[in-house]
This record gives C-alpha cells, structure tokens and sequence, in this order.
C-alpha cells in the first residue's frame, strides 16, 4: 500500500470539539485544503451520520480529513461512502492485524467487530470538497447503558498502537484507494468492498423514515446502491438504516 506522506497534511490536536467542524471551518476560508487531514485525542462534540452525537469511549479515533469531490463520478449514490470504508478498514487492519477474521463493512461505511459497530463515517460536502469524518473504538468503547447498545473496540483483539500510528495508516488506506478509483474507476471499488462486507445472502432490516424492508443481501448494483432481495421480489436501496439479522430471523 502506497504511503500517504504526499498526499495528506495531518495536523494533531490535544481536543478539538469537533474534527469535522474544524475541516468544514478551513473549507469555508477560501484556502485551498484538499488533503487537510485533523486528528484530535479528544472530542467533545463529534457528530456521527443522520444528525446524530457520536460517543468517545475514551482514546478512540476522531480523524476527519478534505478531498477534492470532483472525482465524485456519475454514480447516483456516490463512491466515497465505499472508498472511505475501504481505507478505514485496510487501515484499521494494519493497526491490529489479529482483527482480520472479526472485522466487516456493514452497507455502505459502518465498520463492525464481531458484528457490533465498532466504527463510523460521517461524509458531507462543501462547495467544490468531500469532507470524511472517521470515528472508531479503539482501547475502550462507550458505556452500554448511555449508548443504548452495546458497542466493539479494536483492543478486543489485542494491543492497539498510538491513535496517532492508527491514523496514519487509515490516512494510508484513504490515499491507497481514493487513486485505486481514480485509475480503475467505482467497479474496482465495488468489488474490493463487496470482499469486506457481510455475505451475499446474509439477512438484512433496512428502515429509514416510514420504510421497513426485509430481505437478503444480494449485492451491489453498478453504482453502489445496496440489492435486497425480499418476498416481494428484488429491491433496490438508496439509503437506510440497515440491521444485520440472524440467519433464520
């Protein structure tokens, strides 16, 4: 995997409220800042996806980093939600790798150990930019009790390195696969996530909004949207919550 030192301006914080806020800050400056990349030790107001609070179990990943979205491509859903769990996952591996055989990317970004979430992507745009927020468990995840379910940490799987040494290697990961598109286009990508992901034929619950769908997974269309094959014949998915069932749910 090519390195990142090229591609990326890392910049480390102690605390920050938010890494995401602080990018769509420098966004707004006018300064050109594709490649900014912002870690904080600590955050106290991270945001997660669809509005909501993302908790800090202490020590975890808080990383958001700037690209140019003009590489955004045709597709309908869009190829940064599987370009960047592509890296977060290649990265996170390289961090621990006795991982292997526990991690999985739930459709299109979430990353799981052991099927329960263990890290999440935030991705909003601004003007000409993609932002990508990245927040994962590292030594310790958040108390059950406040987080309303229970939640992974990568230390479950051994010693985790410095978050700054796991931050570079996801910054890797980014780099590696944000030119794998590039060069080879969304199919590459398609297929590399569909090889991290939860099998076809596993039992997926999409829901988001007043929709409720029941089904297996059935794969990727061309353009990243999530198939489910349902009593009701195959439906394609744009957006939703999904939730892994167990086999015979």
């Amino acid at each position: 995997m090519s390195g990142q030192g090229d591609f990326w301006r890392l910049t480390c914080f102690d605390e920050l409220p938010s890494t995401s806020d602080y990018c769509l800050n420098a966004c707004r400056s006018g300064d050109p800042v594709a490649g900014l990349a912002v870690l904080a030790r600590r955050q106290t107001k991270g945001r997660g996806s669809r509005g909501r609070t993302w908790l800090d179990g202490g020590q975890g990943l808080a990383l958001s980093v700037v690209l140019d979205g003009t590489q955004a491509g045709p597709e309908a859903l869009g190829g940064w939600p599987f370009v960047a769990s592509l890296g977060f996952y290649d990265g996170l591996l390289r961090a621990q790798p006795a991982a292997r055989p526990h991690l999985m990317i739930k459709w299109p970004n979430d990353i799981l150990l052991d099927g329960r979430k263990m890290g999440g992507i935030l991705i909003e745009r601004e003007g000409p930019y993609v932002l990508v927020g990245l927040g994962a468990n590292l030594v310790s995840a958040p108390d059950p009790d406040v987080l309303e379910r229970t939640v992974a940490c990568l230390a479950q799987c051994g010693p985790v390195p410095d978050v700054e040494a796991v931050a570079r290697h996801v910054l890797d990961g980014l780099a590696f696969w944000s030119e794998q598109w590039r060069q080879k286009g969304f199919a590459s990508i398609r297929a590399a996530w569909l090889e991290r992901a939860h099998p076809v034929g596993t039992p997926l619950v999409v829901q988001g909004g007043t929709t409720y769908e029941k089904g297996l997974f059935a794969g990727l269309a061309p353009d990243g949207r999530l198939l489910l094959d349902t009593e009701g014949g195959m439906k394609t998915i744009a957006t939703g919550d999904i939730l892994l069932m167990e086999k015979g749910a």
